[in-house]
């Protein structure tokens, strides 16, 4: 098969896993070095990181040939898909020819299990080590890590490569043993907890060989099973402070033709993986609790708003808070605050009184703080709009979709 069709089909292949970002990595060059590469470039980008970079990395598999029969996946062993094989120097020669031309900051390595999990794990460290030590490639490189595979492979996979993943998949372990029965649970944690104590070590111990200084991140598949997004939040937040990820990476289940009766023939609202994202952010960032987004009987996150303002409407006691007295953490979770105006207020009330213009002029959302906030100058009544009431008025308002888009004159 020529190159240029196995690249078609594997680069496709990848396209379902969602946990490629870039974020976390050390800034690295070759100038002035052997070598070629950096991780702080710009090319023709795809991906964003934190601190503002566009990334493009190079997205394939290794082959999508399958052992495995996950039900949810493309690549499954009963899948009627075309298939393909690169070899590790077809991989390398295509991350260094594309970075040469300017394509890509980086590569992103994942594959289907052929042969055993150790063969396949070692065709993946091969490949980062031959670009680290013969082409002396100094960008990006984040590696798919195989669960089952020997902890001496993804010690060495560390070695190589900026970031390692294990995908999980799914929040609990019936719907692993329903959907992936060649999968366990079990399995997967204890590879995120052989990443972590290498991780630990290498921060004890400076001088340690170096460790995937981007860290491990995952990905769960939402809509695959019958689970609530309160069960993939707590298990989200439990592999956060189990595991020490990075990321946990959210993506939508997508039919895929001649899916097993086993999965859902039609995909969840797009919504739901953004609500999901949001909430997240907020257990990373805000030092929200999943119970406190969700009750721990069950359910999802509303659609029709987003996470945080659902729980301040939820919990009316804490508001109007005043911005002038309150606890920065609380400031911080108002509706239409972030954290960088949570910061930038307390510093302002260092020096006088926050005024309600002085919210205006930090480009806070003044439609969403309003019914919740107190200012040396503006004092609204406690309660005086029902929850009900404020949710209507704060809600998105739904979209008319065109029937056919196509068809539509700019």
């Amino acid at each position: 098969m020529e190159m240029k069709d196995k690249l078609e089909i594997l680069a496709d292949a990848a396209k379902y896993d969602a946990s490629c970002a870039s974020s976390g990595a050390p800034k690295r060059d070759s100038v002035g070095k052997d070598g070629f590469g950096a991780t702080t470039g710009m090319g023709i980008c795809h991906s964003y990181t934190p601190d503002g970079r566009c990334v493009s990395l190079l997205k394939v598999l290794l082959t999508n040939y399958c052992l495995y029969d996950c039900q949810y996946c493309v690549n499954r062993r009963t899948s009627n898909v075309p298939r393909a094989r690169f070899s590790v120097a077809e991989v390398v020669k295509l991350t260094t020819d594309f970075y040469l031309r300017n394509y890509i900051d980086g590569l992103f390595l994942s594959s289907g299990i052929i042969q055993s999990a150790d063969y396949t794990m070692e065709q993946l460290v091969q490949v980062a080590r031959q670009l680290r030590e013969a082409h002396q490639f100094r960008g990006y490189i984040h590696l798919k890590t195989i669960p089952d595979a020997d902890p001496a492979l993804i010690a060495a996979a560390g070695r190589y490569a900026d970031r390692l993943s294990v995908n999980i998949e799914l929040p609990t372990q019936d719907s692993v043993q329903k959907l992936a029965p060649e999968k366990s649970i079990h399995t997967i944690k204890l590879a995120m907890g052989s990443i972590r104590r290498k991780l630990d070590e290498k921060a004890e111990e400076p001088k340690a060989p170096r460790f995937a200084p981007a860290g491990q991140s995952t990905q769960m598949i939402v809509g695959a099973d019958g689970s609530d997004d309160q069960q993939i939040l707590s298990t989200a937040q439990t592999l956060y402070g189990s595991y020490k990820l990075k990321r946990v990476y959210y993506s939508a289940f997508s039919p895929i033709p001649q899916s097993p009766k086993s999965v859902p023939l039609a995909p969840p609202p797009l919504l739901r993986e953004h609500r999901l994202y949001q909430a997240d952010f907020l257990m990373r960032g805000y030092g929200f609790q999943a119970q406190e987004l969700l009750p721990e009987s069950g359910g999802n996150l509303a659609l029709d708003i987003d996470p945080k303002l659902a729980w301040a409407l939820q919990h009316r006691e804490h508001f109007p808070l005043d911005l002038n007295r309150a606890e920065p953490h609380m400031i911080a979770r108002v509706p239409g605050i972030g954290l960088r105006n949570a910061q930038r207020i307390v510093a302002l009330r260092r020096l006088r009184q926050v005024r309600y213009a002085d919210l205006s002029r930090l480009r806070c959302s003044m439609k969403k703080i309003s019914p919740f906030i107190v200012t040396a100058d503006y004092f609204p009544a406690r309660d005086a709009s029902p929850s009900e009431q404020l949710r209507r008025s704060m809600a998105e308002a739904p979209q008319q979709m065109n029937l056919w888009p196509e068809l539509q004159t700019a």
